[in-house]
């Protein structure tokens, strides 16, 4: 069986988004490696808690000889836009946990919602990196 274990998002500052991650969102450090022998390359993931087998790799954009820097300032510029990917949570009561996140500091761009499929809301990592919150409906048998 395949099953998903890590997923990558671009980060710009490696510390602010641990900070974000951690402090904001509540979850967990799961690795923060430094391997000198790779140019101080970090390998830097969090996951949600209760989730020990999922994580998020936060990885600061590379430069030369990885990315040319044209290609950099693109995933920059995809970032800023907010297209550079989406992750999806899911909550029980996305009013409640919208209310527990904007007090530790995160910024919602909107607002819980309803629509056909829950209560949905949505904000962005201090990268630009685009987050759903929702509270998924139920849905009754046809």
């Amino acid at each position: 069986m395949i099953r998903i274990s890590t997923a990558q998002l671009w980060v710009h500052d490696q510390d602010e988004a641990l900070a974000f991650y951690t402090d904001k969102l509540g979850m967990e450090l799961r690795a923060d490696v430094t391997l000198p022998e790779m140019g101080d390359f970090r390998w830097l993931t969090v996951g949600p808690p209760g989730q020990e087998d999922v994580a998020i790799v936060l990885m600061a954009i590379p430069g030369e000889p990885v990315l040319t820097d044209e290609t950099a300032e693109q995933v920059r510029s995809l970032m800023a836009k907010g297209l550079a990917g989406t992750v999806f949570l899911t909550t029980d009561d996305c009013q409640a946990s919208y209310e527990e996140l904007k007090a530790r500091g995160v910024e919602f761009s909107e607002e819980p919602e309803e629509r056909p499929y829950g209560i949905d809301s949505g904000f962005r990592d201090p990268s630009g990196n685009s987050f759903r919150l929702t509270e998924v409906k139920e849905r009754s048998p046809a």
